[in-house]
């Protein structure tokens, strides 16, 4: 089943999406919105998919055409938002970058921030943000849960996974050092996230949901050239299961509690991957290709985004189709004030 969300107020209303992503109907009688819909989802789930199967029936005389355009993220806003770094490769590079080793305890204890969420970007809403902040994509796999209690395991946790999704969550780079030397974590920094026009539920991915991990390639597009396209079910160090079992262990979750990956990235058979130009799998996010040419050359070559720049960030099923849609980003300056 695939959910989505109009653009209507704070909340939005609940779209629900045909598997071809070309149809979509609004179901006010089952729940007006997303997190409405997971409030009460022993109920609302099985009355979904009935109409997902009339969708895919062509039996539906309520649908409309599905336009991305028009859709906020599937949760316009959430009670929670935790991003993990489950791909400890990308941690380990950015460490090795600056000179810094690798504390032996992040392969075995989650890295784990909680970001602003009252407020997500739409898939294919800009990303407003200074150039001088250094801004960067990062492509990464989310997932939403129902109610978590307290204290669970990392096997009883991936029960709890309602949808699955993608996001590009910004990074602005040039402010991080500052922030993180304050000893305090991530805020200024790390601007509204965007989510992908459509929300899964585990089903949905079929043999690619492997034991909390989705096994497909993640796609990134910068100004329509390939940049990225790293196996998500390769070198992720925590499993969905872990990261949320690990945000649970002081407290519990709400329903419609989002919980991030972290930038997908791979080794690749070497120490630090290589580009797509290259014969790679390329990089999720630029500050990884800034981290090989500064281990490589001294200094990083390529720049973050600029205005106007375009980031796409998709994930295909076996035949080709697009599962959850694209997010589709172009960066754009703030307004100036006065």
């Amino acid at each position: 089943m695939k959910l989505a969300s109009l653009k209507d107020g704070r909340d939005g209303r609940l779209l629900v999406v045909s598997r071809d992503l070309q149809w979509a109907v609004e179901v006010p009688e089952i729940a007006l919105t997303m997190q409405a819909a997971l409030d009460n989802w022993s109920d609302c789930e099985p009355a979904l998919r009935a109409v997902a199967a009339q969708l895919e029936q062509g039996d539906c005389s309520q649908a409309r055409a599905f336009d991305p355009q028009v859709c906020s993220s599937p949760l316009p806003r959430a009670y929670h938002w935790a991003d993990g770094s489950a791909y400890v490769n990308h941690v380990e590079l950015v460490r090795r970058a600056r000179g810094a080793e690798l504390p032996d305890s992040f392969w075995s204890d989650p890295l784990i921030y909680q970001g602003g969420s009252d407020c997500f970007v739409g898939p294919c809403d800009p990303i407003v943000a200074d150039p001088a902040g250094g801004i960067d994509f990062e492509a990464e796999i989310a997932v939403i849960t129902g109610d978590v209690a307290m204290g669970v395991d990392s096997l009883q946790a991936l029960d709890s996974v309602r949808l699955l999704m993608l996001v590009n969550d910004v990074s602005l780079r040039q402010l991080i050092p500052g922030e993180l030397a304050k000893g305090f974590g991530f805020y200024q920094s790390k601007p509204a996230s965007a989510f992908s026009p459509v929300a899964v539920t585990p089903d949905e991915l079929a043999g690619a949901w492997q034991g909390g991990r989705v096994c497909r390639p993640l796609l990134s597009t910068l100004n329509a050239q390939p940049f990225g396209r790293p196996q998500a079910g390769e070198d992720m160090t925590f499993h969905f299961g872990q990261l949320i079992a690990h945000a649970c262990r002081t407290r519990e979750m709400g329903a419609g509690a989002i919980i991030g990956s972290g930038t997908v990235s791979n080794k690749q058979g070497t120490a630090h991957g290589s580009a797509i130009a290259d014969g790679g799998r390329g990089y999720s996010c630029i500050a990884e290709l800034r981290m090989i040419e500064t281990i490589r050359d001294g200094q990083p070559a390529t720049a973050f985004m600029q205005p106007g720049d375009q980031i796409r960030i998709e994930m295909l099923d076996q035949t080709g189709a697009s599962i959850f849609g694209a997010i589709e980003q172009t960066v754009q300056p703030p307004a100036r004030s006065g």
